[in-house]
């Protein structure tokens, strides 16, 4: 009976921390929401801020949010995905393995203002690439990139051993293997990852001030040539993203509407980061059925 009760005990403490944990999130969500969306329309969502004047919006914020993400997925993920699989099935034991191990461990815990220094000293000043969205997208690579490996060497080796050893005696070789035996075994924990990772970029502020810059010129949604320096899509174009303009407008906003703009913004990135995981999800369950073949039973 004293084992029960113990056992008891230990679930109820279990249960009552889980709980909390949910209600406390829960809570965030729900107040950054009841405080935000109702400041949130159409007009809100695609007009330009004001410095001066109430009724300013944060379309251009918005829009560099997206393409910053867009453009950081794009170096994080092949890089991300290519050292966690070469980790996992490719480097040998040994002091080289264990060295990268321990840089990849060093460098996933250093803080993001560092990270924002080191931008801003190489890639914006040494590479001449200035406040631009490709300097923020790099910075925030480098920035992700240890929990991309981490993630994608932690879900190949949670591939049981049967399977490899049955694409071996098939006489498959080793890429065919990851590719088309691994891979989809692996792949809910890599949309896991990069939703992880993508959720860190739309929340990033202290890197990007370093790099993207805190300013936007004015865009031309019209023109959609990658060279034009107000052209939406120009990689090498200063952007103040979303995150930067929420702690922009607290700290520095004089517009008499300043504290709805940044309840409204905080709704609004709230509202993404969960729209966006949830999709991610979504997607990675629909790719999953489709690389296994997994059908549901009728």
């Amino acid at each position: 009976m004293k084992a029960k009760s113990i056992d008891k005990a230990a679930t109820l403490i279990i249960c009552f921390f889980a709980l909390l944990i949910v209600a406390v999130l829960i809570g965030l969500i729900g107040f950054i929401l009841f405080r935000g969306i109702s400041h949130i329309n159409w007009n809100f969502l695609t007009a330009a801020p004001q410095t001066l004047r109430a009724g300013g919006g944060i379309g251009p914020q918005l829009f560099n949010s997206v393409f910053l993400l867009i453009l950081t997925l794009i170096i994080t993920i092949p890089l991300g995905w290519g050292g966690g699989i070469y980790m996992a099935q490719y480097a040998k034991p040994g002091r080289l393995t264990d060295f990268i191990r321990l840089t990849v461990e060093v460098l996933s815990s250093f803080p993001s203002i560092v990270i924002g220094l080191f931008g801003l000293l190489l890639i914006v000043n040494t590479f001449n690439f200035g406040f631009s969205l490709l300097s923020g997208a790099l910075a925030l690579a480098v920035f992700n990139l240890p929990l991309m490996v981490r993630t994608t060497e932690q879900a190949f080796r949670a591939v049981p051993k049967e399977q490899k050893e049955a694409g071996l005696a098939l006489g498959l070789s080793k890429w065919k293997i990851i590719t088309s035996i691994m891979l989809p075994v692996a792949l809910p924990s890599l949309i896991t990852g990069t939703i992880l990772a993508a959720g860190r970029i739309f929340g990033e502020a202290a890197a990007l001030l370093f790099t993207a810059g805190m300013t936007t010129p004015p865009l031309d949604f019209t023109d959609w040539n990658p060279l034009s320096p107000r052209s939406p899509i120009n990689p090498m174009r200063p952007a103040e993203t979303l995150a930067v303009h929420i702690w922009k407008v607290n700290s520095e906003g004089i517009a008499p509407d300043s504290a709805d703009i940044a309840a409204g913004a905080s709704a609004v990135l709230v509202l993404l980061v969960l729209a966006f995981n949830l999709s991610a999800r979504w997607l990675g369950k629909v790719a999953y059925k489709k690389m296994t073949a997994a059908k549901r039973m009728d």
